[in-house]
């Protein structure tokens, strides 16, 4: 693989091999790195989205909540690498559905001149700033400011879609009686992750207030498959099984 990427650099299939073999020595903070750059140069690759969220749940409980302090450069993918411009295809996290605020491209089409073609999208940079913006959403929400919480993380988005970003947006939403706002949030979070617990919850709750309990029902069945002994989605449940 190393060979390959000295004579064809940010190659997305080296790279992904790279990754796995990093993943299968259980070098998760290589394995990331490599799979984070794989989506610098083509963002619709479905093995690397699914990669780099093995990598970070790997990586949260090999080294705690600081597990990105301890991670190598992730390296910048010139402009001229970087071969997809288009909405990811469907099915692919995040699939026609832009980041919030993004311009939209004709139908079909790539965007011309918009987020995607950005330099700073999905570049270290760019994930670094993203990154910021989410802490600073989630110092807000501890404060209780749910309104200027939902400003940082739309901004963090616009950056870089993160499974964790939407369902801590999703809260505030919920906060702030959005119920709407809630439930698509969590659903774009569950692109990412299908069995993610904050999701499913969220937007039961979110359903529920909507008054649609079958939805509300089904999402707390998906998550009591993961976690069979959740306190909070038994409760739920309950209150849902007497509406």
């Amino acid at each position: 693989c190393r060979s390959a990427l000295e004579l064809v650099p940010f190659g997305i299939k080296p790279l992904l091999r790279r990754a796995s073999a990093y993943e299968a020595l259980e070098r998760y903070s290589l394995a990331y790195v490599d799979y984070k750059t794989a989506l610098q140069v083509d963002c619709s690759v479905q093995a690397a989205h699914d990669g780099v969220n093995r990598m970070t749940k790997a990586l949260l409980e090999k080294d705690g909540v600081n597990w990105r302090q301890k991670l190598p450069p992730i390296p910048t993918v010139p402009v001229s690498a970087q071969r997809r411009w288009s909405i990811p295809s469907p099915g692919a996290p995040g699939a026609n559905t832009p980041p919030a605020g993004a311009p939209q491209g004709e139908p079909g089409g790539s965007v011309s001149l918009g987020w995607a073609q950005s330099p700073v999208y999905q570049t270290a940079a760019g994930m670094e700033r993203a990154r910021t913006l989410k802490e600073e959403g989630n110092e807000l929400v501890k404060k209780g400011n749910h309104k200027r919480a939902v400003e940082k993380y739309t901004e963090s988005l616009k950056l870089n879609q993160e499974c964790a970003t939407y369902t801590n947006r999703a809260l505030c939403y919920l906060a702030l009686k959005q119920y709407q706002e809630a439930a698509q949030d969590c659903t774009e979070a569950l692109k990412f992750d299908p069995k993610n617990v904050k999701a499913l919850y969220r937007r039961a709750q979110a359903f529920k207030e909507l008054k649609d309990y079958k939805s509300s029902i089904a999402d707390i069945k998906s998550l009591l498959k993961t976690e069979p002994k959740n306190t909070a989605a038994l409760r739920l449940l309950q209150e849902l099984n007497r509406a």
